[in-house]
């Protein structure tokens, strides 16, 4: 299940609200911390590299890199777009929303990894951190943003006071996106070249959380589902990660659902 070439590195987890605002921005939220709950349970580091609050509540965008043994290759499965269903608690109506948002996964390189990043490709600027963190913030502009000219790649980093350090963890997020988008790019070609129909769109809706008018998490991929969504909420995500990756291995995973024909 996990033989893939860079399964047992660490991970770069990146979270991203979809279209919807504060409704987003908070279900972006809740997925960082079903993903911190996670690794906790798997005894794994966490390091904050990037968190971008939303307006109102929420986040707007978080980067972690979670270090442990097949962290890559575990966290490889929660890949895609992932959806909510509930009883908004920002809408006086009390009505019912729908939230998306993205998760993105990358490996960690090691150092030897060939990745191609010149100098003149890249513009770097430098700002104060927005984030939580004490006295130290906002003193300094300490907080580094690295943007890839070429492909439009832009990545930060905010949670060193130094911004040499920040510009080190910026560095080696873009390295591992740069190495993602050619692998990509070489899996594009081969699929054209031989015709074969891709396994999982990429930006797919993965995974539905519904809080409301029933409790389920459901992921469209391998029907896996689950009826406790505060147990899933709170990190436990094994159940549905195993199931995806033994799929996946025999070559049964299934195609994401582009809607959940469960709730209207």
């Amino acid at each position: 299940m996990l033989g893939g070439p860079h399964d047992r590195r660490n991970a770069i987890v990146a979270i991203h609200p979809g279209a919807g605002g504060t409704e987003s921005q908070d279900w972006a939220e809740m997925l960082l911390r079903m993903y911190l709950r996670w690794t906790e349970r798997r005894g794994f580091r966490r390091e904050m590299i990037d968190l971008q609050p939303g307006d109102e509540a929420g986040l707007k965008s978080a980067t972690l890199i979670v270090t442990g043994e097949y962290a890559y290759g575990l966290l490889s499965a929660e890949a895609g777009v992932h959806r909510l269903v509930r009883i908004s608690p920002f809408d006086q109506a009390a009505r019912r929303h729908t939230s998306f948002a993205s998760v993105y996964v990358w490996p960690e390189l090691p150092e030897d990894v060939d990745v191609d990043v010149e100098e003149k490709d890249l513009r770097i600027d430098t700002y104060r951190s927005s984030g939580a963190g004490g006295q130290h913030v906002n003193v300094t502009d300490s907080a580094v943003r690295i943007t890839h000219l070429p492909t439009g790649i832009v990545v930060s980093c905010q949670n060193e006071r130094s911004q040499h350090r920040n510009r080190d963890s910026a560095m080696k997020v873009l390295k591992a996106r740069l190495y993602d988008l050619k692998l990509k790019e070489q899996q594009t070609r081969l699929e054209q070249i031989s015709g074969a129909k891709k396994d999982i769109a990429f930006g797919s809706q993965i995974r539905s959380y519904v809080l409301h008018p029933y409790q389920l998490v459901k992921d469209h991929r391998t029907k896996e589902q689950v009826g406790d969504v505060t147990r899933v909420l709170d990190g436990d995500l094994d159940g549905f990660i195993k199931t995806f990756l033994m799929q996946r291995a025999s070559g049964t995973l299934g195609e994401p659902a582009a809607d959940d024909s469960d709730v209207d």
